[in-house]
């Protein structure tokens, strides 16, 4: 059977067919009041749930198909009443809003360091820390907009001249397209699949929805104890060991977004950590403490580990960007050579184990695209760049030099206004500087990978900014953190505005109406995020049974590790072996040109398994199964429509738990009882 084409298999000229030209009259509409608006009501939901997952696992999504899929619904409910017609670009300016507002918790470290300043810190290393709402919005401020400004410039050299796939960006622009084709050659098909897919979302929706009101009245419904069940309770797996399972259909969709490849690696991390290593630092004593203690217990002792893992694996892949980066510059490269950007798995691999992030775009390729929106001007020549944006749709060089120096500077006066003489000025200015140089790494890695390395990006930063503070500093943790989250800012905006910049690309949308729609929708979220995050701390308990912040606890004890505090008993050993093995199997899907490579486990997926609970990894495995099966269901019956079902039905699943946490958040802020 012939196999469908993902994004990465889509040739040159079907790829340039999606750039429908800036001249077109329909496709004049960019950055408009009613795009605007919608794009931010959505990225206010995404808000909600990526609030809600950070602070519960530390997973944050960009949700850039949902985005545009919920956008087109919008405004087809109310096609008849708009004096004109809702464009695919005025879609692409309603996502990129979108992912601007609802990553806004992550970039600004509301599910990681500002919970490890405020909550993990002790008194010695100078905390704990209490942020009110307002010092929240200033330094959210202060880190979200130059790595807006870091992007800015690299647009031209990764997506015209290199054309790196950016996979995800890729898949969008494809989803997008799919929606908006004209049903012009078989009647009424384009309504039916249409239809199916609206309806895949709202069942799902409503579903994952229903299951999150019932965990609040029903609490026991959020963990099963299903390993006690099966041994028939000979074992007390899950109060002893923690190996339960959290039947929420949100980790599931997680899962399914994550893809087979993924969330096995994620298994293994967990049968390696809590199955293995666990039990045998408990039983010798190294973690004498309760299981599911941070400082005493094996969690804690599981989480040195883990971190040494992300911590390894973040530096290869950067250490290969790097090298691929200086071959392409230097001219050592091309398709074919030793250094080409793009690795030969993705034309040689088996579909159906390829990583989810190379077979997004098999997803949305319904093939069902109208003509009309699409360029036929360009020929798809490897060797020369990508026809560009007109210049007035580009953003000018007076302000990008003015934004990213005014961003600095705001970034300066906002990390002073809230920490005051804590975090001095020098540190300040070098963290900015090298949040500029690991987001270019982390821009290219994205776009070979459709992997932005942000967390290991932020661990680099405070492994390098050790060597910058003394450690006889009594601030020196605080700073370490403040450091890392200001690099990690830089990437995570940088990385997700050029993920919608290839969107936009593809599809002929203003560069300069982007730019503007990701300023619109950061400054928005500066204000929604900070208000989300207090709501949280204000009505649950945290660190708690529902929200354990992992993230936080990674990101204070990587400082302390940098910083020279000691290390729990025997740790270190097991830090060393696992980082060599995840380093030397991360550097091997890197440079190795065979197949069975992209069968080798992930170093940052099995590292966070590890710092999971497995009842989480347990759900997002259900997933990656369910959704491996439905392609290979799919393929089977060569139904390439059917495919995208997936990514649609997860996306509603994982929307239906972020949304209805708020109902959750309003009952429990009212007091209301449980059953």
């Amino acid at each position: 059977m012939p196999k469908p084409a993902s994004s990465e298999d889509l040739p040159s000229d079907m790829e340039d067919s999606l750039r429908p030209s800036l001249d077109d009259g329909a496709e004049t509409q960019h950055l408009t009041l009613r795009s605007i608006v919608v794009g931010s009501a959505i990225g206010t939901l995404v808000t909600f749930s990526n609030c809600y997952f950070g602070l519960q696992t530390g997973w944050v999504s960009m949700m850039s198909l949902p985005s545009s899929l919920i956008a087109f619904a919008t405004f087809k409910a109310f096609s008849s009443h708009l004096s004109t017609p809702f464009t695919p670009t005025e879609n692409v300016l309603c996502q990129t809003i979108s992912v601007a507002v609802g990553t806004m918790p992550l970039a600004a470290g509301l599910v990681g360091i500002i919970p490890a300043m405020e909550k993990l810190l002790t008194p010695e290393e100078g905390g704990p820390i209490t942020f009110n709402v307002w010092q929240l919005m200033i330094w959210s401020a202060g880190v979200a907009f130059f790595g807006v400004f870091f992007a800015v410039p690299l647009r031209k050299q990764v997506i015209i001249k290199e054309k790196l796939p950016f996979p995800s960006g890729k898949a969008t622009a494809t989803m997008i397209s799919v929606l908006h084709a004209q049903p012009s050659r078989s009647p009424g098909s384009n309504e039916k699949s249409w239809g199916t897919k609206m309806k895949c979302l709202m069942y799902s929706f409503a579903a994952s929805g229903i299951y999150t009101i019932s965990t609040y009245f029903a609490p026991a419904l959020r963990s099963l104890p299903v390993f006690d069940w099966v041994t028939l309770y000979k074992f007390n797996l899950a109060e002893d060991w923690l190996w339960a399972f959290q039947p929420s259909l949100a980790y599931v969709g997680q899962g399914m977004i994550m893809g087979l490849p993924t969330t096995l690696s994620m298994l293994l991390g967990a049968i390696i950590g809590w199955g293995f290593l666990s039990p045998l630092s408990k039983s010798q004593g190294w973690a004498p403490g309760p299981v599911d203690d941070w400082v005493e217990g094996s969690k804690g002792w599981l989480l040195w580990v883990s971190l040494a893992i992300m911590l390894s694996d973040a530096m290869i892949s950067l250490l290969v960007v790097i090298v691929r980066a200086f071959a392409t510059f230097t001219g050592r490269s091309d398709q074919g050579g030793r250094y080409s950007l793009l690795n030969e798995e993705s034309a040689t691999a088996p579909t159906d184990s390829r990583p989810r992030s190379n077979t997004t775009g098999s997803q949305v390729m319904d093939h069902d695209e109208d003509p009309s929106l699409f360029r036929s001007d360009l020929q798809g020549k490897d060797n020369e760049p990508d026809p560009d944006a007109p210049p007035e749709e580009l953003v000018s060089t007076n302000t990008i030099v003015i934004g990213l120096f005014g961003s600095s500077v705001l970034c300066i006066v906002a990390i002073k206004l809230v920490f005051g003489d804590i975090v001095p000025v020098y540190a300040i200015v070098a963290a900015i500087l090298l949040a500029l140089i690991l987001s270019v790494l982390g821009v290219r890695a994205l776009g070979e990978t459709d992997l932005n390395p942000v967390s290991g990006i932020g661990k680099i930063s405070q492994l390098l900014f050790a060597l910058i503070v003394p450690r006889s500093n009594v601030n020196a943790v605080i700073i370490n953190l403040v450091a890392g989250g200001v690099a990690e800012a830089g990437a995570q905006q940088a990385g997700d505005l050029m993920q919608d910049l290839k969107t936009g690309h593809l599809l002929g949308a203003s560069p300069k109406a982007q730019f503007q729609g990701q300023m619109i929708g950061s400054a928005f979220s500066v204000v929604l995020s900070a208000v989300i995050y207090k709501l949280y701390m204000h009505v649950y308990e945290i660190p708690g049974p529902i929200f354990r912040v992992p993230t936080a606890e990674v990101w204070i004890d990587c400082s302390r590790l940098v910083m020279g505090h000691g290390l729990p008993p025997m740790v270190r050993p097991a830090c060393i072996v696992f980082a060599i093995l995840f380093g030397s199997i991360s550097l091997i899907k890197a440079t190795v040109r065979k197949p069975w490579t992209i069968h080798l486990p992930s170093g940052l997926a099995a590292a966070v398994g590890m710092y999971n609970l497995p009842e989480f990894t347990l759900a997002r495995v259900a997933g990656g199964v369910l959704s491996w099966w439905w392609l290979q269901r799919c393929r089977e019956r060569q139904d390439q429509k059917a495919e995208v079902l997936s990514i649609i039905t997860a996306s509603g699943l994982v929307l239906g738990e972020g949304v209805f946490s708020i109902l959750n958040l309003a009952l429990a802020a009212a007091g209301c009882p449980h059953l």
